[in-house]
C-alpha cells in the first residue's frame, strides 16, 4: 500500500469533557472515508485537528509524512494555501465581490489559473460575474468549492458540505468531489449526517463512545 497522506496514532483530545481517546487512522491516496456519529460526538473537532487548525490534546499527526504540530507557522501556512483543501457548510465567500473575484483571490494565493472545466463541470461558469448577494445557497457552495479545489490540493477536509443543499445540488457536490480525488489521486475526508454522501464514500468510520470505529470498508 502506498504512504498515507493523514496519519494519526494515538489521538486524543476533550474540552470541559472528553471526546475522544486514543484514536488510530490513516488517508491514503485516492481514497475518500466519511465520519459520522450524532451531534456533539467530536466529529468536526477531529477533522480540526487533521486539517492543522486545532492542536490535540496527546497523540501524533502526520500530513505528508511531516508531524504537523511540530513545524514551522510558516510551513503549516504553505500546506494550507497550496496542499489542503477545507470545504464547509457554509461557504465562508466575500460578499463584495464576484463569483469569480472569489475563485480569484485563491488562485493568486496558490498560483493556479481558474479552470473553466471545474467550472463548467460545478455548472456555475456562467454565474461568474454575479455579486456573491445576487446567489443561491446551493451556488454559493459550488462558488466555494471550486475555489477550494482550482488550486489542486492533495488532501481535502469537508465539514457537512451538503447540510444545506437540495438533493440534486448535494449529488453534484459529492460527485464533483469524488471526480477529484479519483483523478487526482487526492484524499477526502467528508465528515457527514447524510448517510446516502457518506455510503459513497470508500471508508465510512462512525465516532462513538471516545472512539472511531470502521464501519465500512
Amino acid at each position: 500500500m502506498s504512504t498515507p497522506i493523514l496519519e494519526v496514532k494515538a489521538l486524543s483530545h476533550q474540552f470541559d469533557y472528553p471526546l475522544f481517546s486514543q484514536i488510530d487512522f490513516a488517508l491514503y491516496p485516492s481514497q475518500s472515508v466519511a465520519i459520522i456519529g450524532r451531534s456533539g460526538s467530536g466529529k468536526s473537532t477531529l477533522l480540526h485537528i487533521f486539517s492543522t487548525f486545532l492542536k490535540p490534546l496527546s497523540g501524533e499527526v502526520e500530513l505528508f509524512g511531516h508531524p504537523i504540530y511540530a513545524m514551522k507557522n510558516d510551513d503549516i501556512e504553505r500546506l494550507r494555501r497550496h496542499d489542503i483543501g477545507i470545504v464547509f457548510q457554509f461557504h465562508y465567500l466575500f460578499k463584495g465581490m464576484s463569483a469569480l473575484e472569489n475563485i480569484e483571490v485563491a488562485t493568486m494565493l496558490s498560483g493556479e489559473e481558474i479552470d473553466d472545466t471545474l467550472l463548467e463541470r460545478l455548472e456555475i461558469k456562467e454565474l461568474m460575474g454575479q455579486k456573491i448577494t445576487e446567489l443561491s445557497g446551493g451556488q454559493l457552495q459550488r462558488v466555494s468549492l471550486a475555489r477550494v479545489l482550482n488550486k489542486h490540493p492533495k488532501v481535502i477536509f469537508a465539514d457537512e458540505p451538503t447540510g444545506n443543499l437540495d438533493k440534486e445540488t448535494a449529488r453534484l457536490v459529492m460527485d464533483v468531489l469524488l471526480e477529484y480525488v479519483e483523478q487526482r489521486s487526492a484524499g477526502l475526508v467528508l465528515v457527514t449526517h447524510d448517510e446516502e454522501m457518506a455510503k459513497r464514500c470508500e471508508k465510512i468510520y462512525q465516532l462513538e463512545d471516545l472512539r472511531l470505529q470502521s464501519v465500512q470498508g
